[in-house]
């Protein structure tokens, strides 16, 4: 059975830093690019970005460029995402994701998401 299991959120103050974690199982995880979404309270989700199978960082949203790196960790089954200068309007869940989609139209699996709080 696929999963995705984020770890890693929590509360940060204003200009702090978190790092994300996402275990994949029961996937090829070689076969799988990995993104994160953001949903922030009232507002619909949001794609940030992704790495890809060839190990590429996607940043689809310029909220994050400069700020967030993706990565993934192949011998590991993990993926990760690293944020850095965290502000208030980054509040919010955090959910990974995985797609053999090149374009991200369809996604293949969701994890259940991590809580990210940040507090001025």
């Amino acid at each position: 059975q696929a999963q995705l299991e984020e770890s890693g959120g929590g509360s940060v103050q204003v200009g702090g830093s978190l790092r994300l974690s996402c275990a994949a199982s029961g996937i090829t995880f070689t076969d799988y690019h990995l993104g994160w979404f953001r949903q922030a309270p009232g507002k619909s989700r949001e794609f940030l970005g992704a790495v890809s199978t060839g190990d590429t960082s996607l940043y689809y949203s310029d909220s994050v460029k400069g700020r967030f790196d993706f990565a993934r960790d192949n011998a590991k089954n993990m993926a990760y995402l690293q944020m850095n200068s965290l502000r208030p309007d980054d509040t919010g869940v955090y959910t990974c994701a995985a797609t053999s989609d090149d374009n991200w139209i369809y996604v293949g699996y969701w994890g259940q998401g991590t809580q990210v709080t940040v507090s001025s």
